[in-house]
């Protein structure tokens, strides 16, 4: 049996993807390992070979470890263009504006991250619109966002510290 133009188009195709992940890979365990530049560089080069809404989320994190919160904002953005369904890079935006102290606009990303039909980490936005809440001095509403974090996360040990010091001040 031969081996026809669309079976090699698609076998080429799967070939593209598996060597964008692997770049994807070395880049992430760079970024461990605190190396930045080698992660920029290798999720530039998934992102070349194959583009991915994770490369771009993840380049992004490690320009956000650089203070680089435009290029981390655009990041977002690029990896939302490729995945919309894709909550982390909501969740990111989101957190880069807070760093900013731009709180109200963080809002509607968090909301959209939690929406999100691909994410699993969703405590993540709930306790950052908690850090919000906070912030603005809306201490139940900031409890209950930490409260939805726990409930995604029983272990968040961040969420957890920041709804008891809550708590405590509200006694």
């Amino acid at each position: 049996m031969s081996v026809g133009p669309e079976s090699q188009g698609r076998a080429s195709k799967a070939g593209v993807w598996a060597l964008a992940m692997e770049l994807f890979q070395r880049g992430y365990q760079r970024q461990m390992d605190g190396d930045w530049a080698d992660a920029i560089a290798y999720y530039k080069r998934s992102i070349s070979t194959y583009p991915t809404a994770e490369a771009h989320t993840f380049l992004g994190w490690v320009y956000s470890f650089m203070g680089l919160y435009d290029e981390a904002m655009a990041e977002c953005r690029r990896a939302i263009k490729v995945d919309p369904g894709l909550g982390n890079p909501y969740n990111d935006m989101g957190a880069y504006l807070i760093e900013q102290g731009r709180h109200d606009e963080a809002l509607p990303w968090l909301e959209e991250a939690i929406r999100a039909p691909r994410y699993e980490a969703r405590c993540y936005p709930h306790y950052n619109m908690g850090r919000i809440y906070e912030h603005k001095g809306a201490w139940p509403q900031a409890i209950a966002c930490y409260r939805r974090a726990l409930a995604e996360n029983p272990d968040y040990e961040l969420a957890r510290t920041a709804w008891m010091r809550l708590q405590a001040r509200l006694n």
